[in-house]
């Protein structure tokens, strides 16, 4: 492995005494207590931050309460709103590498993807979501009054308030940013709880929001552990609604705490996404496809194609080019620039993973390649949280790998001869995120995407995004969309106004 040196910027950032971005400024934090932040690739401490509570969430709240009737934030301009969003994806791009690091460290993720994904998907947030404060429009209604009365009839769209983000640990900053750019372009304010394992991104990029002359109080950050701060949040009387991404579990959690006054929630939860290959695909081109949609950022992505179907036909051809993919895969830490795969973001990951994989083999299932620790890594990574891409086959339905969200770089593949029963078991999860789908047969094409329940639909690719287009699941997997025009709706009430003319 490639020895990589950390710039002194980053190497400054990750020994500061982290704190709390409440109010425009930093705090140590109520309990005085700290959290670690661990390097995936060593398992040793990368920086430390502070471990919020109850009382510190109170305190962001209130922030957040009196920058919505700050004249600097509440008279702002439409105009003048997106202005602040466009700054901030600027600085975004201006410190894209040292941000790619940050989250590399702290996730684990190649610093590759970090840069290309993550770092380039928050300054696209920023920048679209700034053209949408002077175009979300209000409409005049037609109306048909008893009496006859003449009415000018009218709706606005106001800020929905306080809004509390609590975000994962997959995608720390662009994840962060999916909320931050709709909520702050209509007005809102935030506080932002990200993930206790990957927080760094997102205390750097408080500290850009301030450098892009935001006012005190519109954004929030409260770090610390989700069963904490994330409970305080979705519990909060002083909070108007709650955007969450994460687990369903902990998704039915959020939305029960939420019930107390009746706060408005989205839901951005898991996937078991079907990976749908029909006999006319090439397979060598579908292998390829098939192992980045799996194996792209550990596999620990909520859209993550882990359910692979391939037409009996094919099912050969595919299984050995997908095989070969998988063995040629370079898995080390995500520094370092030869990296393809990283580590798992932590040790209790890991281990989850690793069972899914035992249960899987229990039940029945082969182990076509993967599944243990990759060979060749240094002594510097003997506490790194590795596993190798893995492929299961000969899996059922019956099985947990089949049914249940891994999170990991496990591949389940099966075979399939008809259509019909191919859409009754890619729809068989209590899921509804994502799927996708090979071939050149348009009309089969368009026949299985109306047919598969899932918020997205991908054919002849895999999973892209743009802010421009709605993202959100079916099912288990959310309630709400995130991005694109609608997401607005989400971040705003809707008031209707009528005036008597006659």
């Amino acid at each position: 492995m490639t020895t990589v040196d950390t710039p002194p910027a980053v190497t400054s950032f990750l020994a500061r005494e982290h704190g709390l971005f409440i109010g425009g400024g930093w705090r140590p934090g109520e309990t005085g207590q700290r959290l670690v932040s661990t390097d995936p690739a060593t398992g040793k401490p990368l920086a430390t931050l502070a471990r919020g509570g109850p009382g510190d969430v109170d305190a962001a709240v209130t922030a957040a309460r009196a920058a919505l009737a700050d004249p600097a934030w509440r008279d702002l301009t439409p105009l003048q709103r997106g202005e602040l969003l466009h700054r901030l994806a600027e600085l975004v791009e201006a410190h894209a590498d040292e941000l790619a690091l940050i989250e590399s460290l702290d996730n684990g993720k190649p610093v590759s993807v970090a840069r290309a994904v993550d770092v380039t998907t928050t300054a696209k947030l920023f920048r679209y979501f700034s053209g949408w404060p002077s175009k979300f429009e209000g409409s005049t209604i037609p109306l048909s009054p008893r009496g006859g009365r003449r009415i000018l009839n009218y709706t606005v769209h106001e800020p929905i308030g306080v809004v509390g983000a609590i975000v994962p640990w997959n995608f720390p900053m662009s994840m962060a940013s999916w909320k931050l750019a709709p909520a702050l372009a209509m007005g809102n304010a935030v506080v932002l709880k990200p993930a206790e394992e990957t927080s760094l991104s997102t205390l750097r990029l408080a500290e850009l929001f301030a450098e892009a002359g935001f006012p005190p109080g519109v954004l929030n950050v409260v770090t610390g552990q989700g069963s904490v701060v994330g409970a305080a949040i979705a519990a909060h009387p002083g909070v108007d609604k709650v955007a969450f991404t994460g687990s369903t579990e902990v998704g039915r959690l959020v939305t029960i705490a939420a019930t107390g006054n009746m706060k408005k929630v989205s839901l951005e939860l898991g996937g078991k996404s079907p990976h749908i290959v029909l006999p006319d695909a090439d397979p060598k081109a579908v292998a390829a496809a098939a192992a980045d949609a799996i194996f792209f950022n550990q596999g620990q992505t909520c859209t993550a194609g882990s359910r692979l179907y391939v037409h009996s036909d094919i099912y050969d051809d595919v299984l050995s080019a997908l095989v070969d993919q998988a063995n040629r895969i370079v898995v080390g830490p995500g520094h370092d620039p030869a990296s393809e795969m990283g580590p798992l973001v932590s040790a209790r990951q890991l281990d989850t993973v690793k069972s899914y994989v035992e249960s899987g083999l229990e039940e029945g299932a082969t182990l076509e390649t993967g599944g243990s620790r990759p060979a060749g890594l240094d002594d510097t990574y003997a506490g790194g949280y590795f596993l190798e891409p893995t492929v299961l086959t000969e899996t059922t339905h019956a099985m947990r790998v089949v049914q249940e969200e891994i999170f990991g770089p496990v591949l389940v593949a099966m075979r399939w001869t008809e259509v019909d029963d191919l859409i009754g078991k890619a729809n068989d999860t209590p899921y509804g995120l994502a799927a996708g789908l090979w071939t050149n047969d348009l009309t089969q094409a368009h026949r299985i995407a109306a047919a598969i329940k899932a918020g997205t639909v991908w054919i002849n690719c895999y999973n892209l995004t743009d802010p421009a287009s709605p993202f959100g699941g079916y099912k288990q997997s959310g309630w709400g969309r995130e991005m694109g025009r609608g997401v607005l709706e989400q971040y705003t009430e809707t008031k209707s106004v009528w005036v008597n003319l006659s």
